[in-house]
């Protein structure tokens, strides 16, 4: 399906306590079909109606007020921008997943919802595949999902976390690393927006997105950062004023070449199920800059970025984390934050200001 993850270690699962009740919409009889079939094989979740279009939705959502939709993108009469545009202001806490094409236009789509209010995407199957192989893609990437973010609304209060023992800090960072996934593009939009224009150091983004969405979602971003975003290239030179986002299928390291840092890009075995991954950009980070290294990881689900923090942390790094009530899905930050790895646990909107004066070398530990 290519969405770049499957978080298969999502842990708060055993926290449900009730059936997830499931409402799908989409206008092929033969997906409503196979989603419904196979998210009624899950004992945990049950499909409680099927929707043609979005006015359907619309109707259906306000009479069965169920605890996730799984919503098509291009639908006749209503789409699914549209059936969102009506869903989400009145119920704003509900998750929605969007079900997208791999296209250009399906991306640009996907990514308009997920900035109006969409919690989540999955792509739909390729038709070269077959039933079973169909069933196989959508399991594995839809019913992670709607068990993270369905028990997002069940778990409830945030939960203490460790704190990182401080240690001293002399090193100015010279590189921010960044992690996210399930409620990324937002949380990203936010960060890199109300970064300033001359923030010092280089950028570089994990995002779990596949091929076509990242470079739509990088030109995205560049329109609302006053740093130059855009999706990384195998060779780019590292350098301040710049935001590199890993491409889609692609693993995104760094090294130091002749006194230069560059950025490299690879197709290497996923890792937490993703690629790109954040473990690999994390770990590449930690080796050539050491203690000059600045992370932040987002919202997102599983632990994707915790053995990366792990090493950043034994080279005396910054690891800063999105707290539990700003993120969408806190499994990524509060595996590091549980871990004891984070030096700070950061409401969203707070991120920038942080990481301007972590840069500048203002915040002492």
């Amino acid at each position: 399906m290519g969405v770049g993850c499957c978080p298969q270690s999502e842990h708060r699962w055993a926290d449900l306590p009730l059936v997830i009740r499931v409402l799908v919409v989409d206008d092929s009889s033969v997906l409503r079909r196979l989603i419904t079939s196979v998210l009624s094989q899950d004992p945990a979740i049950e499909v409680v109606g099927a929707a043609r279009d979005g006015l359907e939705a619309i109707e259906m959502v306000d009479a069965l007020l169920p605890d996730a939709v799984t919503l098509d993108v291009e639908m006749p009469r209503l789409d699914g921008l549209g059936a969102l545009a009506v869903i989400h202001p009145r119920h704003p806490r509900l998750p929605i997943i969007m079900f997208s094409t791999l296209t250009e236009r399906g991306a640009a789509s996907t990514l308009e919802a997920l900035s109006n209010g969409a919690s989540d995407y999955v792509t739909k199957p390729s038709n070269t595949g077959s039933m079973a192989e169909s069933m196989t893609e959508v399991r594995e990437q839809l019913v992670p999902r709607i068990k993270a973010l369905a028990g997002v609304r069940r778990v409830g209060a945030a939960r203490p976390v460790v704190r990182r023992q401080p240690v001293p800090r002399h090193a100015p960072c010279r590189l921010l690393v960044i992690a996210s996934s399930t409620g990324g593009p937002d949380a990203l939009a936010q960060v890199l927006g109300a970064l300033p224009g001359d923030f010092p150091v280089p950028v570089l983004v994990a995002q779990h997105m596949p091929p076509v969405f990242t470079t739509m979602f990088a030109a995205r971003l560049d329109r609302v950062s006053a740093l130059s975003v855009r999706e990384a290239v195998d060779g780019d030179l590292v350098v301040a004023g710049q935001v590199l986002v890993a491409p889609g299928d692609r693993h995104l390291r760094i090294s130091r070449v002749a006194g230069m840092v560059r950025a490299r890009l690879d197709d290497g075995p996923k890792e937490n199920f993703c690629r790109p991954a954040a473990d690999p950009l994390f770990r590449s980070a930690a080796e050539t800059f050491g203690d000059g290294v600045g992370a932040l990881v987002l919202t997102g689900m599983g632990h994707d970025g915790l053995a990366g923090c792990r090493e950043i942390a034994e080279h005396q790094g910054r690891i800063l984390v999105q707290d539990e009530a700003s993120s969408v899905v806190w499994g990524m930050p509060g595996a590091v934050a549980n871990a004891g790895l984070a030096d700070e646990v950061v409401p969203l909107g707070e991120i920038a200001q942080r990481l301007t004066s972590l840069m500048a070398g203002m915040l002492r530990r």
